[in-house]
Formats: structure tokens, C-alpha cells, sequence
């Protein structure tokens, strides 16, 4: 009922339109999910039941985040996010721009290459037109595996993040080797071979960390278990990386 529902107003009405209201539409889905069994760590509304989407994941009906934006959002919180530092973060996700947006305490510089993500900028990965040194921390969800020249963009991380801070890195993995192959150019091999039409490769754990290692970073790989309340997934991975 949900993706029914979504996908007849995503063809009346136009995506930018939809993203800078999302919220007034989500909240005429509220009464539907008001509960006590679950509770979302973006906007804390508390829940019956998440929307399960049809790849099996857990979308918040208030403001419409995964599970990895929650879970990210709590790590953020009980870790990363103190006052005065700078944020460099990738193709934000709606739930988690708004939640950073909002915090007044901190310097928050959301980006997106494409237009295709609410952003205030748009620095090319590969070439990020800001000087050496400039961040305390950098959010890199589920953007590398979308950039072909990636060790160049590990490069560049690792430039403009300060030393002693943090670059916080997920992609999808797979078990084995990185597999790219640099022949695969339309988009239904990319569907076919990578799992997504913009898709350039699949990363394993280990392929990435040690691409991540040879950029200089020094990298631990964090194993996230499941949660039942806040709806997070189970062996959720994601790669801290420190300079």
C-alpha cells in the first residue's frame, strides 16, 4: 500500500516539490503508526511498526529514515557530534539533513554532487574545492561505489578531514574481493553485475578498508547487531576511519 501509494505521487507531483514537504505529507501517515513498540532515533516518534519496503528494510513513516541513517544518527550522537566541529557530509539522507540542519552548535556542510540529494553544496568527491585540513568529521554513506576514480576520492577525504578526526564510510559488500570492471558501462550491466544502474563495483569489507589504509587513513571495521526497538539492521558494517 505504501510504495502504491508513493509511486502515483511521485508521478503527479515533482521530486523537489515532495522533498521540501515531505514532512507535512508524512504526518497524515502518523495516526496510522502511533504505538509503543518501536521508537525512531531521528525524530523520535514512537511507533507500532515501521513501513517494511519490499528490499526488506525498515522505513520510519514520520520522517522517513533506513535503518543505517538511525543507526548512524545514534553513533553520531553518542560519539561524534560536539560543539563547534565541521561535518562534511555525502548525498545526506532527508532524515538525517533536517536532523543536522537543525543543530545550531555545529558546522554543517551537506553536499551533493548530482542535485539529486537536499544539499547546500556541491563538491566534486575527486576534487573537493576547499582547503587541506578543514573538517572534523566526514559522512561518506553508500557514495563510493558510485565513483569510478575512487582511490582518488579516498585521497581527498583524506585530505580536507583534520588530523585526529573522523571519516565515517559505508557501502553495500560483498564477501570476497572488490569486484569492478571498468568494461561494465551501461546501466543494465551495472543492474546486472553491481546490483544498482549507477553502480561501478561492489566493495568487500576488507578490499575497502585496505584501499581506505593506502589513502593513509587508519581504519577499524565496526559490526553493528540488530535492534528490535529502533529498527536497526542486523551485521550492519560500517568502516571508522582516522587520520
Amino acid at each position: 500500500m505504501y510504495s502504491t501509494a508513493k509511486n502515483i505521487i511521485r508521478k503527479i507531483l515533482p521530486q523537489k516539490f515532495l522533498f521540501e514537504n515531505e514532512l507535512f505529507f508524512r504526518k497524515a501517515l502518523y495516526p496510522f503508526y502511533k504505538g509503543i513498540d518501536h521508537e525512531c532515533t531521528i525524530c523520535h516518534s514512537r511507533l507500532k511498526h515501521f513501513i517494511k519496503l519490499e528490499n526488506g528494510n525498515l522505513l520510519c513513516p514520520v520522517c522517513g529514515s533506513l535503518p543505517r541513517s538511525r543507526r548512524l544518527y545514534t553513533i553520531l550522537n553518542e560519539k561524534y557530534l560536539k560543539a563547534g566541529i565541521s561535518v562534511l557530509d555525502f548525498s545526506p539522507s532527508r532524515a538525517i539533513f533536517r536532523a543536522l540542519k537543525n543543530r545550531k552548535d555545529i558546522h554543517y556542510f551537506p553536499t551533493d554532487y548530482e542535485d539529486e540529494f537536499l544539499a547546500d553544496y556541491h563538491f566534486d568527491i575527486t576534487k573537493i574545492d576547499l582547503e587541506s585540513e578543514r573538517f572534523d568529521l566526514i559522512l561518506c554513506y553508500h557514495i563510493l561505489e558510485h565513483i569510478e576514480n575512487d582511490t582518488t576520492a579516498m585521497n581527498e577525504l583524506y585530505r580536507v578531514l583534520k588530523t585526529g578526526g573522523t571519516a565515517l564510510i559505508q557501502t553495500p559488500f560483498k564477501t570476497g574481493g572488490i569486484y569492478e570492471n571498468f568494461e561494465i558501462r551501461t546501466s543494465a550491466e551495472r543492474l546486472k553485475h553491481f546490483g544498482q544502474e549507477d553502480h561501478v563495483r561492489i566493495y568487500s569489507v576488507e578490499g575497502l578498508a585496505e584501499r581506505l589504509k593506502n589513502a593513509g587513513f587508519q581504519t577499524e571495521i565496526k559490526v553493528c547487531e540488530k535492534d528490535h526497538y529502533p529498527g536497526f539492521s542486523d551485521q550492519e558494517t560500517i568502516i571508522i576511519c582516522k587520520k
